[in-house]
């Protein structure tokens, strides 16, 4: 089954609201709805335009490039660092369990506490 665009963005909003010490606006335009851990954004949800219903997260740039060669709709990231960055829509292969984990990896990298905390 392919997700939505919706319904990709729901569950990445979902994922991010469960997720500690999160907070979320729209401190850009009121058509990002913007996700950050500790004041740093881990998560951009796309939703002025039908056609373009993307969300955007922080990667590993070796996992970025992976990504984008291997899923059709994962693409450069939209409005950040492009290398650090990936912007998904709905397609092929895009699961619930991809979106869920991708957000977990973007918090775990824009998380500063979390990453110092490790040995």
């Amino acid at each position: 089954m392919i997700l939505s665009g919706e319904q990709l963005q729901q569950h990445a909003r979902d994922i991010a609201a469960s997720l500690a010490d999160v907070t979320n606006g729209r401190p850009f335009t009121p058509h990002l709805d913007v996700w950050k851990v500790h004041d740093r954004v881990f998560l951009i949800v796309t939703d002025d335009d039908p056609g373009l219903q993307i969300v955007t997260l922080k990667v590993d740039p070796h996992q970025g490039d992976a990504l984008r060669r291997d899923f059709d709709t994962i693409t450069i990231g939209r409005y950040l660092n492009k290398h650090h960055w990936i912007s998904i829509g709905p397609g092929v292969g895009i699961t619930k369990q991809l979106i869920g984990d991708l957000v977990h990896d973007s918090y775990d990298l824009a998380d500063d506490r979390h990453r110092k905390q490790q040995p």
